[in-house]
């Protein structure tokens, strides 16, 4: 190899290592800290769960509202009687 392509070498070399792959690793470290974080999608899907979840919480305590003033106006029921499925 002649003196020119030896100093080709050396050249692409330390370019590649000391600019071209730092570059790549801080590209990468910023597109996986971004990742991290909530896209607006994201954020608008959470509010809707959250917003479902407190309706059903608030139909689901009203049904138990109606579900115990019926059961204390309502006659009590004997105990239905325990049967065993096995022959004793």
């Amino acid at each position: 190899m002649d003196e020119a392509g030896i100093v080709l070498i050396a050249v692409t070399g330390t370019l590649a290592l000391f600019v071209i792959l730092p570059g790549m690793i801080l590209h990468y470290v910023t597109m996986w800290r971004r990742q991290k974080t909530l896209q607006p999608d994201d954020e608008r899907m959470l509010e809707d769960l959250w917003r479902s979840a407190k309706a059903m919480e608030r139909r689901i305590e009203s049904l138990e509202a109606l579900l115990d003033k019926t059961e204390a106006d309502a006659p009590r029921r004997p105990p239905r009687p325990s049967r065993s499925t096995f022959d004793e």
